[in-house]
Order: structure tokens, then sequence, then C-alpha cells
């Protein structure tokens, strides 16, 4: 009796590490997935400051023309 709650216990402790592994490697996706998100808005608000610094010089050049 005492070497099937042994067992137990081992396959209950092999379930939760493999609970475990799967949130691990899950959270590390997600990780991934937020940093790649994080990397494109980075790249969009580069380009939206290029296209403004482009306009700002185009108003200069107006101006300066005057």
């Amino acid at each position: 009796m005492g070497q099937d709650r042994v067992e137990q216990a081992i396959g209950r402790i092999e379930r939760a590490l493999a609970r475990i592994e799967a949130a691990a490697g899950a959270s590390s996706a997600s990780a991934a997935s937020a940093d790649g998100a994080l990397r494109d808005a980075h790249e969009a608000l580069r380009g939206r400051v290029r296209e403004a610094l482009s306009q700002l010089d185009g108003l200069i050049e107006t101006v300066e023309a005057r």
C-alpha cells in the first residue's frame, strides 16, 4: 500500500512539472510576441516621425523661399 502512495505522489509531481513546463513555454512565446509587437510599434513610430520631419522641412523651405 505504501508503494502505491509513493507512485501516486510521483505521478502528481510529474503532472505538475509538465504543467509548469507548458506554462513557462507559453510565457516565453507570449513575451517573444510582445517584443515583436513593441518592435513593430517602434518602427511605425519612427516612420511617422520621419514623415513629420519631412513635412516640416517642406514648410521651412516654403517659408524661406518667400
